[in-house]
Parts: structure tokens; sequence; C-alpha cells
């Protein structure tokens, strides 16, 4: 039986970007782009440069001429010292067709120790992720735009065998991303945007059964122009990020106080209902992902015996299935009637929240602020940034204001732009 050591800075990058417990293809969710750095993350509905084939491609629609932007940074500083994130974009305007564009991802997540079951030293590997995207956009009213994008990714935990499979730890999918912006409501004063991304199949690295899915997510974002004169502008925006995967924990749906103990790997209940954790496919969970956290489900089995409760709260053991005084497990968490106790409002708590100022001074000088709010990831910082454009040149600088001990502490985006 092998082992690897490779899952350190996978499983940081996981918490540090999503709440998600089975989720592939994560890197997809690193912002790229020193300006989106500086502003909390929010570009949803700004999405005025090439970075507009990440964040919302309908945002290419309004483009004018030629454009290449580049990013490179050393990232999660604060947990590792040989990982970095590189991206490449670029658009290309088509007299009466629209514009065409489309970006690079390469995320490199460093040398790996590979060892056998008793730690013995069998060599070293490389972890990288890597992603690229064609994106098209036009106008299909004078203020308003959709946009797509098609990408082909690729993971690369290991080139070493996993486990006794004699498979490697690769795989190569596919996605899709669509988007939505329009300006000038409330007066000319708000624009909107709105974008689903990383639609696609489920990530298969070696079983199928284990497959993982896509990160899709959905995102709205709003920008309100609050001044705009000859040489001073102020904007401030919004965006809130929803993942589309339906997910659930091990749950006991038909009420019988067991989970599972029918069918395939006794997953299901009688009713044919799977009861351990999984997740739903991907056309599914677009829709269940609103409801999984409080809606569907039942009684949670926070310890993995496959028993809702049987403990007194107490420490007294129960022979029988969970029914009376024997509401909790044996670390005393409370799981029968977990179920009930959930409502609409842990759904909210799932959602991301971004907000950034931008101002700029004679179209040249831009300084930035933001901050990224997500509950359940327990990730809450503030971000700064500024910018600089001259002549057919643009840099961009963002930071992130974390704690010492915080991983994204000392994160720093460095980003360019050429246009032509």
């Amino acid at each position: 039986m092998k082992s690897f050591k490779i899952l350190k800075i996978v499983i940081g990058s996981v918490l540090l970007m999503s709440t998600v417990f089975a989720q592939s293809a994560i890197f997809l969710l690193i912002a790229p782009g020193a300006r989106a750095g500086g502003m909390g993350e929010a570009q949803v509905a700004l999405a005025d440069d090439s970075y507009a084939t990440y964040w919302n491609p309908a945002g290419l629609g309004f483009q004018e001429g030629y454009e290449l932007s580049g990013m490179h940074v050393n990232w999660l500083p604060g947990l590792v010292d040989d990982m970095y994130y590189d991206f490449i974009g670029g658009r290309i305007p088509v007299t009466n067709l629209g514009v065409f564009g489309g970006h690079l991802i390469y995320l490199n997540a460093g040398e790996q120790q590979w060892t056998d079951d008793q730690g013995n030293d069998l060599g070293k590997f490389i972890t990288y992720f890597a992603s690229g995207a064609i994106s098209y956009s036009t106008l299909i009213t004078e203020k308003s735009s959709i946009g797509f994008n098609f990408k082909i990714l690729h993971q690369h935990l290991t080139d070493k065998w996993v486990g006794s499979e004699e498979t490697k730890g690769v795989s190569t999918n596919f996605g899709f991303d669509a988007g939505y912006l329009t300006k000038g409501k409330l007066g000319g004063k708000l624009d909107f945007g709105a974008m689903i991304a990383n639609i696609g199949p489920k990530v298969v690295f070696n079983d199928e059964k284990q497959a993982d899915p896509m990160p899709t997510n959905l995102k709205l974002g709003f920008n309100y122009r609050v001044y705009e004169s000859r040489y001073n502008r102020l904007n401030i925006v919004y965006d809130v990020n929803k993942l589309l995967v339906g997910e659930f924990a091990a749950m006991d749906w038909d009420g019988d106080g067991l989970i599972g103990g029918y069918g395939e790997d006794e997953a299901y209940n009688s009713d044919n209902q799977i009861e351990i954790a999984h997740t739903d496919s991907w056309w599914k969970g677009i829709f269940t992902s609103f409801i999984d956290d409080w809606y569907l489900g039942g009684d949670r089995d926070y310890d993995g015996d496959r028993v809702i409760g049987r403990w007194n709260a107490d420490g007294t053991d129960s022979s029988e299935v969970a029914t009376g005084e024997y509401l909790y497990n044996k670390d005393g968490q409370k799981e029968v009637g977990s179920g009930a106790e959930r409502s609409v409002s842990d759904e909210f708590k799932a959602l991301i929240h971004s907000i950034g100022v931008e101002y700029w001074y004679n179209e040249m000088f831009a300084i930035r602020a933001g901050y990224y709010y997500d509950f359940e990831g327990k990730i809450t910082t503030p971000t700064v940034g500024a910018g600089l454009r001259y002549g057919n040149y643009g840099f961009d600088f963002g930071y992130t204001v974390a704690e010492e001990t915080h991983p994204l502490n000392n994160t720093m985006r460095f980003s360019l732009m050429l246009s032509f």
C-alpha cells in the first residue's frame, strides 16, 4: 500500500477558498488580477478589462481594442514557500461578430514527497493544476451583453500509483461559463452582472464512485458609480457568490434512526434514498444547492456510527435505536432533532460576500480597498490596492491584510496589462 504526502497543500487551499467538503478543481476559484485582489475580489459587474474572461465574459462585449494581461503570485505564502499561481489572458475584437478572448491558468503546488505505508522515502514529484478557456461575448442591446467560456482543465496530483491501484492521480475535464451584464440602471448609475461558472461533469481521478463535483458557482455583482467627473471617478462594487453544488452529510432521510442499511454498500434506506454523505450530479445540484442546507434530508450523523443518537447527555449508552432521552452521540453532540433545527438562515451562511471601493484620478491612478467575507469558511480579510495607467500600459497591485498566522498573510498580487 503506497501513500502520498501531497494533500497538506491541497487541503489548505480548500479550506481557504471553499467550505465544500467534497469538491475538486478548487484552483478554479483562485481570483486572478491584482485589481480584484485589492477590492475584496468583487468584479462581476465591473469586468471592463481582459480579466473579464475569468470574472464575467459578458464584460468583453463592451470593450474595444486588443489587450493582454498577466499575473504571477506566490500563493499562500503563510502556509508554503514553493506554491505559485500564474494567469495570462487577452481579448480580440472582431468586427460584426463580437469580442473573443481567453485565458490560461497554472497553479504549481510544489514538490511533494512519495512514501510507502512505513514512511520510507520513495522519491519526489510535482503537483500542479492547469486550465485554458476560450471566451466570446456580444452585445444584445446597446447596454447589455452576454458572454460564454469553454474551458479545459488538467489536474496532476501525482504520476505515482495511488494506493494498490495501478492508476495515477491525474484528471482532464471540461466545463462552461455563462455570463450577463447590463449597464446604466437607476439613472445611469448602476451596473448589474451575473455569471454561472464551472458548469460541467464530476471530476474523476481513479474511481467514478468517488468522483467529486466541479465548483459550479453563481455570482451576482453590482457596480454603483457614486461619482464621475472629468478627473475623478468613484465606484462601489459588491459581489455575492453561491456554490451550486448540492451536497449532503450523512443524514437519516426516512426517520428510522439509522443511516442506510440497504442497497449497494448499504448506503440507501428502504425507500431507495441515499443516506451516506454524497453530492448530487452537476445538473441536479444547480437546483438542490439552494435547499440542501435546510430543507432536504433529516437528522445528522455527526460521529459516523450510522446511528442517530443512542447516547444520553451524561454519556449513558442505549442499546436501542435513538428513542426517548437518548438524543446525543458519544461525543455529546445532539443528533436526534438536528434536522428540524435547520432553517433557511443556514443557507445564507453559505454565501460568500465581496465588497470593494475604487477611486480613479484622471484615469491614470487608482486606489482601492475591499473586504472578503466567508462565514462558513471563517475567512474575513480586508484588502488594499493601487493601479497605474500610462499610455497603453497598466500596472496593478493588491495586498491581503490578514493575521500573522493566516496563510493569506503577506499575499501580494502584481498584474500587468498591455493595450494596443
